[in-house]
């Protein structure tokens, strides 16, 4: 019989009340603390950090405070990244971002949902969808995307978007639900 935490690396249903999972969580509150608290002086110790909290970080990755997550290891970012202000990243499921990406602040990014069904709920059940922004993406503030999005390159989200479906590479976005507003030229 598979382990809840078992469960919950193969993508299948899983108790969000598990005690390992738990355990996992308090680490990853843990480094998000020490994230948080590190002034942009301390650019070696923040780099640090950010790679023991994150499943994979390319080069120059730079989060600002007050980052959260739920676990960090299902966080998989490019060279580049760059996480303003206030963001969160629930990451039940891989979220995958890539090369030169900025999110601006108060974004949200939610590869986690739980069922319909209250029974579910009730049973603390947690599911999670993957979310993967591609290449030079740029996330508005106070913007928010929900489990099993992917967002092309060079996809730019408005501010105080909700980003419910994916779209492909060299548009901008924006609205709630959000919508192509215009082409983006690619990068030359």
């Amino acid at each position: 019989m598979a382990t809840e935490k078992e469960k919950f690396l193969a993508g299948e249903p899983y108790n969000i009340m598990d005690p390992e999972l738990a355990a996992d969580e308090t680490k990853a509150r843990r480094l998000c603390k020490i994230i948080n608290e590190l002034d942009d002086t301390a650019t070696d110790e923040k780099e640090h950090a950010i790679r023991q909290l994150f499943g994979s970080a390319g080069k120059r990755p730079w989060v600002q405070p007050n980052f959260r997550c739920d676990f960090g290891y299902n966080i998989h970012v490019g060279d580049d990244f760059m996480c303003n202000y206030d963001n969160v990243i629930l990451d039940i499921a891989p979220v995958t971002i890539g090369n030169h990406c900025m999110l601006a602040p108060h974004v949200q990014i939610y590869s986690a949902y739980h069922p319909l069904d209250p029974a579910g709920r009730e049973q603390y059940i947690g599911l999670g969808k993957p979310v993967t922004l591609g290449d030079d993406v740029w996330v508005g503030g106070g913007s928010v995307i929900l489990p099993g999005v992917t967002l092309g390159n060079n996809v730019v989200v408005g501010a105080n978007s909700t980003v419910t479906k994916s779209f492909g590479d060299n548009v901008v976005i924006a609205g709630n639900p959000a919508r192509i507003l215009r082409n983006n030229p690619p990068k030359k």
